[in-house]
């Protein structure tokens, strides 16, 4: 079984190189697929840990309350970047210069959570709970939507909501997108 902490730290390293990619590629067409792919990647990754992740810290570990209000508003930064940036051509001059900014941000977003939040969450909580969480975390990215919606609620029981009404759209706009080649499985197809 996989921990949170292992969970988390895969889609991180899946949105490394997909950033890695989206950079050394000089094929505008394959930018736009990798864009799409890092896109579909961030927003769920993103929603899931504010449904799954944060309560856990917030329930298991000391001051977890103050730390995910911090990772919250980073959170909200971090999408209203990938606003801009998922819906910019790859020919436009910018595209190189905000996924920089954008990864940047998210790099030490991430540094942060691997070496301090989810250090502290696996020693506040039991293998079994590790695993639960996993899963769940999982689960949820399933449902969520797939674009930044920045002006989504912050709240879970409002994320929840407004992400129940605006991840189908999502999901739906996606059949339509252009998607890495190499994967046997489009995105939304999960």
């Amino acid at each position: 079984m996989v921990r949170v902490s292992e969970a988390i730290e895969d889609d991180h390293r899946k949105l490394e190189t997909y950033y890695n990619i989206i950079v050394n590629s000089t094929d505008e067409d394959e930018q736009t697929r990798y864009q799409n792919q890092f896109t579909w990647e961030l927003a769920r990754h993103a929603v899931a840990e504010e449904l799954v992740v944060f309560p856990a810290i917030e329930k298991y570990v000391p001051g977890g309350s103050a730390k995910t209000d911090d990772d919250r508003r980073e959170h909200h930064s971090i999408r209203e970047m990938l606003d801009v940036f998922q819906d910019l051509n790859a020919s436009d001059p910018s595209f190189i210069p905000t996924i920089t900014l954008l990864m940047e941000g998210l790099a030490r977003h991430m540094r942060d959570e691997e070496t301090n939040d989810l250090v502290r969450l696996e020693e506040s909580v039991t293998s079994e709970e590790s695993e639960k969480l996993a899963q769940s975390l999982n689960r949820t990215k399933m449902f969520v939507p797939s674009r930044a919606h920045p002006s989504d609620p912050d709240k879970p029981m409002y994320a929840t909501a407004a992400g129940l009404l605006t991840a189908p759209l999502d999901h739906l706009q996606d059949i339509f997108r252009k998607w890495p080649e190499e994967d046997t499985n489009e995105p939304w197809m999960e």
